[in-house]
């Protein structure tokens, strides 16, 4: 037998063996160590790094009151085209008879009323008559000047937004309560106004005292939803709409808010019981605090029966203001002029479209250029 190659052929199991053991061993101490530190990754740039952006609001933005303006006057040139009729028949020259009567067609299919469209042209016949002139330019500044007077841009239609002190003695929020006929867009317009509100920086608060319409207070949820507003409803259909206009201004003088929007339920005009109960919304929310604005939201459309829902509201709660809603084509922009006339209030906002931001401050020189455009 041969020694020499067993003994090789041995030696080489034990190498085998053993470098097999020593990688083993090698393997259990490497787990046993905790593990490296990660080492931090370096940037190219010498710069500071920014911090990950904070995630968009959840809420929306309402548009600006400057920019909705500008965009709600160029839809106001579509609204009452009986300015731009009167201004044709002006625009002749030596006007007839039968010119002017057209003229007063005119201004009495506008909702003028007879009495605003007689004084309309005597003063329009008055100063064409000592300017003597048959420039068309000349007929349209006399119009313009008469209507201007007519609108009334003296009158102070801004919101009453000031905080009140409460009958607690305690600091109290500005109160908005808004009143109206069935389908005006009265929630609507609530919701529209809250976000006015909201565009101005104001901290808001809804109350949904429109308790006998199912889907009122979720519309108007939905609404301060999208901004930001809380909304103080009741679960409980055809609750006492007092208690829930109660409700909201407690809690609006508790968390601080800047306004309290109260909707209420729209009503016929001539149910006295109704009526009757609006006056009784109003004297439970002044046991909180005093409210500030009534806001009569009317349909611009609806023309002279507008007129009588406006006389009777104003009666029942005192209306401080007027929203007309639906001031665009359709409508017959002399019921500005009328409703102003009549109840000696302004018309403080108008609406002229479905979006959410179609609800502007109305402003009477925008309103009689676009007559005239």
């Amino acid at each position: 037998m041969d020694y020499s190659l067993l003994f090789y052929i041995i030696a080489a199991l034990v190498v085998v063996l053993g470098a097999g053991f020593g990688l083993r061993t090698l393997q259990r101490r490497r787990e046993q160590l905790p593990p490296a530190p990660t080492r931090p990754e370096i940037s190219a740039s010498t710069e500071p790094q920014e911090s990950e952006p904070e995630p968009a609001s959840q809420y929306e933005t309402p548009e600006s009151l400057p920019g909705r303006m500008q965009r709600l006057r160029s839809r106001l040139a579509g609204s009452g085209s009986f300015g731009r009729t009167v201004l044709a028949v002006l625009s002749r020259g030596d006007l007839s008879e039968a010119d002017w009567e057209e003229i007063e067609d005119s201004l009495l299919t506008a909702d003028l009323g007879l009495e605003v469209s007689t004084e309309l042209m005597d003063k329009l016949r008055t100063q064409l008559k000592v300017l003597d002139s048959r420039d068309p330019a000349t007929a349209k500044q006399v119009l313009r000047q008469q209507l201007l007077e007519l609108v009334g841009p003296d009158m102070d239609r801004s919101l009453n937004l000031e905080p009140t002190q409460g009958t607690n003695g305690e600091p109290a929020p500005a109160v908005i309560l808004m009143v109206g006929v069935n389908g005006t867009g009265k929630t609507t317009t609530c919701g529209k106004l809250a976000r006015v509100l909201v565009a101005q920086d104001k901290q808001v608060l809804m109350g949904a005292a429109d308790t006998f319409r199912a889907a009122a207070a979720e519309q108007l949820t939905t609404w301060g939803q999208r901004v930001g507003v809380e909304v103080v409803r009741s679960d409980k259909e055809g609750a006492d709409p007092a208690s829930v206009a109660f409700d909201a201004i407690k809690q609006g003088q508790t968390s601080g808010v800047d306004v309290v929007l109260v909707d209420t339920a729209g009503r016929l005009q001539n149910k006295a019981g109704l009526m009757d109960e609006l006056g009784k919304i109003k004297r439970v929310m002044e046991k909180i605090a005093p409210v500030g604005e009534i806001l009569l939201v009317l349909d611009a459309t609806t023309g002279q029966n507008g007129m009588r829902q406006a006389q009777v509201f104003s009666e029942a709660v005192g209306v401080s203001g007027i929203v007309l809603t639906k001031l665009d084509g359709t409508a017959k922009g002399g019921i500005v002029v009328t409703v102003q006339r009549e109840l000696g209030v302004p018309v403080k906002l108008v609406g002229l479209g479905e979006g959410p931001d179609d609800l502007a401050p109305f402003d009477p020189e925008g309103f009689v250029d676009a007559l005239l455009a």
